[in-house]
């Protein structure tokens, strides 16, 4: 399906300053909070609103570990989306620049 994603360079930014602020650690629990934090919201994202790809690269084992699923199954949900739809990975960017 997709073995990494890129996120915006302002996205790198906010990440980064987020983690050093709030000390969790890795940036990809950040990426992660900012993921789920931007799925909870009433609303849904456009596919045409996708940003830049120069901020931080996440190997999928590193942004969700063994819980990989659970997130696919969380954007399947919200977009109606089966879970190999080739647009999943555009929508985990998406929620993360967000």
């Amino acid at each position: 399906m997709f073995t990494s994603i890129k996120t915006s360079r302002a996205n790198k930014d906010i990440v980064t300053d987020l983690s050093r602020k709030f000390n969790l650690g890795a940036e990809n629990i950040i990426a992660r909070i900012a993921l789920t934090y931007s799925l909870s919201k009433d609303r849904l994202l456009s596919l045409t609103d996708i940003a830049d790809s120069q901020g931080k690269e996440y190997s999928k084992n590193v942004l969700f570990g063994n819980n990989l699923p659970y997130y696919i199954g969380l954007i399947c949900v919200k977009y109606g989306l089966y879970k190999t739809d080739k647009d999943i990975p555009k929508y985990i960017k998406l929620h993360i620049d967000d």
